[in-house]
Formats: C-alpha cells, structure tokens, sequence
C-alpha cells in the first residue's frame, strides 16, 4: 500500500501540479513565524522548545488522523497517506526552473537561463557564463530532487514500517526542513543561538536519507567513480552533508561540479567535486536521467520488499 501511495503522489503530481502550494508556504511560514517571536531569546534551548512545541502536535494531528480513517477503512487511510505525499513531494516544485534553464542554454538564451537561475536560487547570477550555469543548475536540481522527493520517501517508509502511518513522517522531513530554512540559518544575528536546534534536528533527519540517496546514484551511474568522489571529496564542501550528495552525483556523471564562481565582481572559493568534462546542456539531460533511474530503483527496491514481506 505504500509503495502505491508513493507511485500515485508523484503521478498526480506530474499530471496535475499543485498550483496552490505557495500558499501552503505561505501558511506555514506565518506558522513558524508565530513560534520565533513568542519563544526566541536567543538562546538555544528556547529554539528546541519551540521546535518541539511546532512540530510534535501536527505529527500527532496526523497520525490521529490517519488512524482514525483507517479504523472507519483502509482506503480512506491511503488516500490521506496520498494526499500528504502530493503536498510534500514531488519534482514539479523545481522542475520548471530546471527545464526552462535547459531549454535556454539549448537555444543560446544565457540572458534568460541566468534570470531564471537567478530567481531559483536567490542569489544573481548575471555573471555567469553558459557553462558555471550547467553547473550551479546541476547543483541545484540534486539537492533539490533529494530534499523533495527522496528524503521524503525515505521518512515516509521509516515510519510506514514502524506503523505509525507513513504520512507522519513526509511531514516531520518536511516540517524539519522548512524549519531548519526559517531558524537555522547561520548568520542572522536576530536569531541568536535560537535556530541551533532547527540545524541540528535536520542534520540528524538529513544523515540516513542524504547517504541513501547518495548511494542511489552511485549505483546507477558510474559506481566507481561516485564512490571515489564520496570518499575523497565531500569532505572540502562547506556542507559536507550536501558535498556527500553532490560528490556522489558528479562522479556517477561524469561531470565536474564545485569550483570557483564570480558573485558580486568576486570569485568565491568553491571546492571541486567530481570528476570527467565540464558541465554543459547535454549533462543537464543526463542529471534528470540519473535522478529518474533512482526513482525507478527504489520504486523497484520498495516493491521487492513488499513482496518479501507478504511470502513471510
């Protein structure tokens, strides 16, 4: 059943993207805002008590939720696991800065390719040329398909399995990483020690998920490489987190990733991940190839599982 709500979710997903989601985040983030302006002073066990106080009762809303649908029928408990996955996953919540980047950079339009990355992620991009464009895009689109979609699907099975309602847990990934966006951002001097435990709570829901992804694509890309690059450079990221996942992906590609980019008439220093040709339209093409092939694998993996389960 859970292999079908996940199939389902990214199904509805592709065919019908969620319009309204800005909305949802808009909600949310008016939420998260309510706790850090009754609970900071700037300490860090007022943000481990506000993070608890913020998640924990919308875990147990949905878990009550989800148990009580399923005592009323099974089926209702899967749409309700359906519809949270539709509103917590899913590729289409970046896809569409990815393609539009892919198809200008096919057509010459570097203009347009950098306005687009540019709003993507936050940050201008109008020094970039064609080719540290690929690339910041490539980066982008394997952090963004990981924290989207497969540690989604990783917390959703976690607590699929331990029976607690697979829907619970899309939400507490989710909810830890918005927060973790919104309070954990080091650097910001309003917030104090406050968002410490937001950063700590993700690392610690980050750690199993991030490594599974990062093996995905090693299996299947190019294997020896994605190990190689793992192993020896993930390390040099400012986030070795997000440097497993990027390693790993650059060397199941091919593609060299990281490295120096102009911002603000300066070059900042970025470590090299990967190994093989410089990133260009053709590798973009093969990044949403590889992501896909993972799709396929743990759909394949998960339903392996399920048929173990029901011989046992």
């Amino acid at each position: 059943m859970s292999l079908l709500a996940l199939i389902v979710a990214l199904l509805l997903e592709q065919l019908h993207p969620l319009s309204s989601r800005k909305y949802l985040y808009g909600w949310l983030s008016g939420y998260v805002d309510f706790f850090q302006q009754n609970f900071n002073a700037g300490e860090h066990r007022h943000g481990k008590i506000a993070w608890l106080v913020a998640v924990l009762p919308l875990l147990a809303g949905v878990m009550a939720a989800y148990w009580l649908l399923y005592r009323v029928h099974p089926v209702f408990a899967w749409a309700f696991n359906v519809l949270v996955l539709y509103l917590t996953m899913g590729f289409r919540q970046f896809s569409h800065f990815f393609t539009g980047i892919h198809l200008a950079l096919r057509a010459g339009r570097l203009d347009e390719a950098r306005d687009l990355l540019s709003r993507w992620r936050g940050i201008p991009s109008h020094e970039l040329n064609a080719e540290e464009i690929a690339r910041v895009t490539i980066e982008q689109a394997l952090i963004a398909s990981h924290r989207n979609v497969f540690g989604v699907i990783v917390w959703f099975v976690l607590f699929s399995a331990l029976g607690l309602g697979g829907a619970a847990g899309a939400l507490l990934y989710r909810l830890g990483q918005f927060l973790r966006m919104h309070w954990g951002i080091e650097g910001r001097d309003e917030l104090g020690e406050f968002g410490g435990f937001a950063r700590k709570a993700f690392y610690a829901l980050e750690w199993l998920p991030i490594r599974l992804t990062a093996m995905t694509f090693a299996i299947v890309g190019n294997f020896e490489d994605a190990i190689y690059c793992w192993r020896t450079q993930a390390a040099s990221w400012p986030d070795p987190e997000a440097g497993i996942l990027l390693a790993s992906g650059a060397g199941a590609l091919g593609v060299r990733l990281g490295m120096p980019l102009p911002q603000g008439g300066v070059l900042e220093d970025r470590a090299e991940l990967g190994v093989g040709d410089d990133a260009d339209a053709d590798f973009m093409q093969s990044a949403i190839g590889l992501v896909w092939r993972s799709v396929v694998f743990w759909m394949i993996l998960l339903l392996l599982l399920s048929l173990a389960s029901l011989l046992t």
